[in-house]
């Protein structure tokens, strides 16, 4: 069994794997690592590796911790992919990028496939029919642009997600929400068009914190999947095994 550990910018998501299905998925915060590292282990204590994305706050003592359960490979740009990657500056792409891509690279191997991951910023990753990496887009997440909009001006309120029921905002909230909900679904929807217009039989899919909340708004047809970075998390790790 391997034990999923990626750690974002404001969570830790833990995810166990018995081969290719996923039977735990829990979310936690950074003070209750040690604690949710030991419950995992005592309920599946059949985990025998564990891989580690850190994006965010993750720091070596916390790795320290898993060391102690079991081995652990540490993602980054140096692991073992089963794709070429072509991004001009390695050392600098995020390890989530990474795995969304050697997710894709399983889902559909040999094909044209875009992977936009909406989480506190949205990236945009592509990885061709000859399975290389090209590298993709990255714009602010949905929270960030009501962070930007609030902490940038003197009046705007701070704001969050929540349904827009007309693109015509008649309060200043509600102006705010349509700018933010439209703007990143048309910006969705433009930059699938923009990739669809170069890569033949494009597969698109859609990732992420907002993935289901987007999805319904988008005009192009695309296949949502929340756990597809944990799925590319538990390949990599496969594919590192010591």
């Amino acid at each position: 069994m391997n034990l999923i550990i990626d750690a974002g910018n404001t969570r830790i998501k833990l995810a166990v794997f018995q081969k290719n299905n996923m039977v735990y998925n829990e979310t936690i915060t950074l003070n209750a690592f040690q604690e949710g590292i030991k419950f995992v282990f005592e309920k599946y204590p059949r985990i025998n590796a564990a891989i580690v994305s850190s994006v965010g706050f993750l720091t070596k003592s916390h790795e320290d911790i898993l060391q102690l359960y079991c081995k652990v490979h540490k993602l980054s740009y140096k692991s073992n992919l089963p794709f070429k990657n072509s991004y001009a500056t390695p050392q600098t792409l995020g390890v989530d990028r990474i795995a969304l891509v050697a997710a894709a690279y399983y889902n559909k191997p040999h094909s044209n496939t875009l992977v936009i991951d909406t989480g506190s910023c949205i990236t945009f990753d592509i990885i061709n029919d000859f399975d290389e990496y090209l590298g993709g887009a990255i714009s602010p997440g949905i929270q960030m642009r009501y962070t930007a909009m609030h902490e940038q001006t003197s009046r705007l309120p701070l704001l969050k997600r929540e349904e827009v029921l007309d693109y015509i905002g008649n309060s200043t909230e509600n102006s705010m929400h349509s700018g933010v909900i439209y703007g990143v679904a048309n910006e969705i929807d433009a930059a699938i068009d923009m990739y669809k217009s170069r890569f033949k039989d494009l597969t698109v899919i859609l990732t992420g914190g907002d993935a289901q909340f987007l999805s319904e708004r988008l005009k192009n047809t695309i296949f949502a999947d929340s756990k597809f970075l944990l799925k590319g998390l538990n390949h990599l790790l496969e594919y590192n095994k010591f």
